[in-house]
């Protein structure tokens, strides 16, 4: 079997896709990596520059799109009576975060945890796909301050 060859990204499809890649958020950030799709097929992602894949992209390959899609991965569910303090600290500390109604979802780190806890927070442990809010500018990955 001939493996695929993506070399662009969309951030919407545009026709059926030809497979589905589902990776968790660390794993959507890439430029050129050999990756597995859903069925099994090996996909060449060799983008221009490294980019962050959003759920609900699709990549660009020879055969058509290949659908993007964000997978489970362990999160801390974060709810309070004050959500609006609560993602401020959160955003203070350039985390990622996924706001979502009444909570906040954001990658476990102890120390964040410890923090948000302090701050009066109900944390809870759950497996969700994770799409955190873009950049600054409304695209893209927020940075802490050491990128």
């Amino acid at each position: 079997m001939t493996r695929l060859t993506a070399t662009a990204y969309h951030d919407h499809a545009h026709a059926a896709p030809v497979g589905v890649l589902r990776l968790d958020y660390e794993g959507r950030f890439l430029r050129r990596k050999v990756v597995t799709l859903t069925d099994g097929r090996a996909v060449l992602v060799n983008l221009p520059r490294t980019t962050s894949l959003n759920h609900g992209g699709v990549l660009i390959c020879e055969a058509g799109e290949i659908a993007v899609e964000a997978a489970p991965e362990p999160l801390l569910e974060v709810t309070a009576r004050d959500l609006v303090r609560i993602a401020w600290h959160v955003g203070n500390r350039h985390t990622p975060c996924q706001i979502d109604g009444d909570r906040l979802l954001i990658q476990p780190d102890h120390v964040i945890r410890e923090m948000l806890a302090k701050l009066g927070a109900t944390l809870r442990e759950i497996e969700e796909p994770f799409t955190p809010e873009g950049g600054a500018y409304g695209h893209g990955r927020t940075h802490g301050h050491s990128h």
